[in-house]
């Protein structure tokens, strides 16, 4: 009976059938106090239904029976008004308790307090969080595992492969094994940027890509960069992955890459643009999967494993950007990265 009376239903209830009781009871005080008296059983002469020589009683102080309809009315209204309130009340903190979760698992649990509903609810969120966090723990410490585990014999098969007599063979041999290696590298960079965490700081964004270039300039490859754009909010190493991605992915297709800052009130555009062979209309969007590749002249022989694009998107999508491709001008590829001018918090 107790759980029955600290549950949810129970106080909208409670808390309605209050209400109208209350209402009641001002309108049965308001019609005995102002309303019609009959007239007593051996009355004197009367006037207007009152004896002779008796003044009429007070008019209320407002006229009508629209007085306790309006307190009828204004009573239902609060009680409505704070129902409501207090059914959503729990529903908004799980939400942001849930908003919270998902951009940072170490957030503080949900607290267990309010009707039974509530704390029943919050419980079983924050024991969700729990063994969320418990996996990825798990994850993390199985990543460094498979890491360290796999990395030995590839290099002892590395070393053995030197040994084989014949040079086409052995040719063919360390370049599987290099892609290997370059896959478990890439696997394993993907999953650490998802679950990291980091946050927003203010960066000056051109200041970042001029650098980029200037290094990857050191590195012989032709690359400019043009535009202008202000400071704004973002996550710095997730975006200096995101555009490390997209401008490696430039270079080892087309060899050459042309950077352009747009800058406006609502949003930052960074277009990384090649000349190189380009992506059909109908492959863009798959890219962006895990371990995609098309087939032609942007496949395995240009030394990609799949995950760039893959990265790159979960880096901006992150800050609250995004990432779409587009073809450039006279041929090739243009990656636009957009980036919000107010992140969401």
């Amino acid at each position: 009976m107790m759980r029955r009376a600290d549950s949810l239903f129970a106080r909208l209830f409670g808390l309605l059938l209050l209400a109208i009781v209350l209402a009641h009871v001002l309108a049965f005080v308001w019609f005995s106090q102002y309303g019609h008296r009959p007239p007593p059983p051996h009355s004197q002469p009367h006037t207007n239904g009152l004896p002779v020589g008796q003044p009429p009683p007070p008019p209320p102080g407002f006229g009508g029976p629209l007085v306790p309809l309006m307190f009828q009315l204004l009573t239902l209204i609060i009680a409505a008004w704070y129902g409501a309130r207090l059914l959503s009340r729990p529903i908004q903190h799980l939400a942001e308790a849930a908003e919270q979760l998902s951009n940072d698992l170490d957030s503080p649990p949900l607290a267990e307090t309010g009707p039974r509903e509530s704390r029943l609810a919050a419980h079983a969120f924050n024991q969700m969080q729990q063994r969320i966090r418990q996996q990825v723990q798990q994850r993390g410490r199985m990543l460094a595992a498979v890491s360290h585990d796999l990395r030995t014999p590839l290099a002892r098969l590395k070393l053995r492969v030197e040994e084989v007599p014949d040079a086409q063979l052995r040719a063919r041999m360390g370049q599987d094994l290099g892609e290997m290696i370059s896959m478990l590298d890439a696997t394993l960079n993907y999953l650490h940027e998802q679950r990291s965490c980091e946050a927003l700081q203010w960066l000056d964004l051109q200041a970042l890509v001029e650098s980029m270039a200037e290094d990857a300039q050191d590195r012989g490859a032709d690359v400019h960069v043009s535009g202008y754009c202000a400071p704004l909010r973002v996550q710095p190493l997730a975006l200096r992955s995101c555009l490390s991605n997209l401008l490696e992915n430039a270079l080892r297709y087309a060899g050459s890459a042309q950077i352009e800052l747009r800058d406006s009130r609502e949003q930052v555009e960074v277009r990384v643009c090649d000349h190189g062979p380009g992506i059909a209309p109908e492959q863009r969007e798959a890219v962006f999967e895990a371990f995609f590749r098309i087939e032609g002249s942007r496949n395995r022989n240009s030394g990609g494993v799949g995950l760039g694009l893959t990265i790159a998107r979960e880096a901006a999508r992150r800050q609250g950007g995004d990432i779409h491709l587009e073809q450039t001008p006279g041929g090739g590829l243009t990656a636009v990265l957009c980036l919000p001018r107010q992140p969401p918090v």
